[in-house]
């Protein structure tokens, strides 16, 4: 059976919900219609893992921070070869694997009681992460191309935020860090919720996402990592998306918590609640926000989140200020509200670009470059949270976070010079 063409989208089309999902091929149908379920569990796990390591199986914070980014650090040697091997194999077979592997690590972590074992969770996890980045992208991009592609990555991640919100909200209410066992179920619904996409995979699109056919004579199948990170291009998206991790992702898993539980002195469920104000952002802002910024300078779009997120972290930073009280429940919640704006602008920009400067004959390294920037940015970020909050250097962890936002500005106006206005989002006149 041939895979499904991916459907174009005309210049002049105006983003509706009905336009998108008429213009979808069936594979990115099938794709979206699941991803809030598949990620509910991950939802479940991800506010709370770094609390079930330090407070309920009793490991100090500064080693939960080093497992923490032991995640990352085994996605990065895994990312590279992945990104090989996918523009080989194919992505669909790649993601297979990745699933797997998560829903071993889930299963581990949920009964691990030492840190052996936690670590041998986190190692598979890592290998879940590390080939989930470059092989999903890659085969959204083989499904989708052109304005669909930008907004298919945005409806995406807004889905994929429903179902992580929703988990959130529902695990803050389960997980009690004197009740083990609560967080046991937590990660065992995790990885159930991962065999979702697993089926989806195996069964109504087995077809997509295959080996890519052979190039075309002079074509660039053969460009090595070296040779695309040569291009000035990727070297500054690669710096930019590192950065942006540092102060992103990787905090928000471990910085965040941590600081909230430890500084802000707040519930397990008020960071559950925090979470859901995530999601809740995320969800009913996302399409407004495409449709805002379509057709403009993706660079420009993501001083936005620079902003936003400057905002979001100055304003946990006061919450030490007044711990323990309702004030600072109310800005670790408002903290994410700001957060997740910031978020509405890097997920239709980031992988856009990436696969815009991408043939499909190197999709696959070209998300490896990417991948594997994000993931060292998330393997330096719990690290520094947790060797800065253990010493009790909030301050300090709150102003490195905003140096590091404005290296962000810098970087994006860089990259917006050595970019066509096509690859930057910019649509003919």
């Amino acid at each position: 059976m041939p895979e499904p063409a991916a459907s174009p989208v005309t210049d002049d089309a105006h983003l509706t919900v009905r336009g998108f999902w008429a213009a979808l091929p069936p594979a990115g149908r099938w794709l979206l219609s699941t991803t809030a379920i598949s990620t509910l569990g991950r939802g479940m796990t991800l506010p709370f893992t770094a609390i079930y390591m330090h407070e309920v199986r009793g490991v100090p914070l500064s080693v939960t921070g080093l497992l923490m980014g032991l995640i990352a650090g085994v996605a990065v040697v895994v990312t590279a070869p992945v990104g090989v091997i996918t523009d080989r194999v194919g992505a669909r077979p790649v993601v297979i694997a990745g699933l797997l592997a998560q829903v071993l690590g889930a299963l581990v972590m949920a009964f691990a009681t030492t840190v052996t074992g936690l670590t041998v969770a986190v190692v598979l996890l890592g290998i879940s992460f590390g080939v989930g980045w470059p092989s999903f992208n890659a085969m959204i991009a083989s499904i989708v191309e052109g304005r669909l592609r930008t907004q298919y990555f945005g409806i995406n991640f807004a889905l994929v935020n429903l179902g992580i919100g929703i988990g959130g909200v529902v695990s803050g209410f389960l997980a009690d860090v004197s009740r083990p066992g609560t967080f046991s179920a937590i990660f065992v619904v995790d990885a159930v919720c991962v065999l979702v996409p697993i089926a989806l995979l195996l069964g109504p699109l087995r077809s997509v996402a295959g080996r890519p056919p052979p190039p075309a004579p002079g074509d660039a199948a053969g460009t090595g990592y070296l040779a695309i990170l040569r291009q000035p291009a990727v070297l500054w998206l690669t710096a930019l998306t590192f950065l942006s991790s540092f102060v992103g992702y990787g905090q928000m898993e471990a910085g965040f918590p941590a600081f909230a539980r430890q500084v802000s002195e707040v519930s397990t469920r008020t960071i559950g609640f925090a979470f859901a104000a995530n999601t809740a952002v995320i969800v009913l802002m996302q399409f407004l926000v495409l449709r805002r910024i379509d057709g403009r300078r993706r660079t420009r779009v993501f001083l936005g989140l620079v902003v936003l997120w400057a905002l979001a972290w100055a304003l946990l930073g006061a919450t030490g200020l007044v711990a323990g009280t309702l004030a600072a429940a109310t800005g670790v919640i408002v903290f994410h509200v700001f957060f997740g704006l910031g978020e509405t602008l890097l997920q239709p920009t980031v992988p856009a670009i990436v696969n815009d400067l991408a043939s499909d004959h190197d999709r696959g390294r070209y998300n490896a470059v990417s991948g594997m920037a994000f993931q060292v940015g998330a393997i330096t970020a719990p690290i520094a949270a947790g060797w800065l909050l253990d010493r009790r250097l909030a301050g300090v962890f709150v102003a490195v976070l905003l140096v590091c936002l404005g290296s962000v500005a810098v970087l994006a106006l860089a990259l917006e010079r050595r970019i066509s206005p096509e690859v930057n989002g910019v649509r003919p006149r």
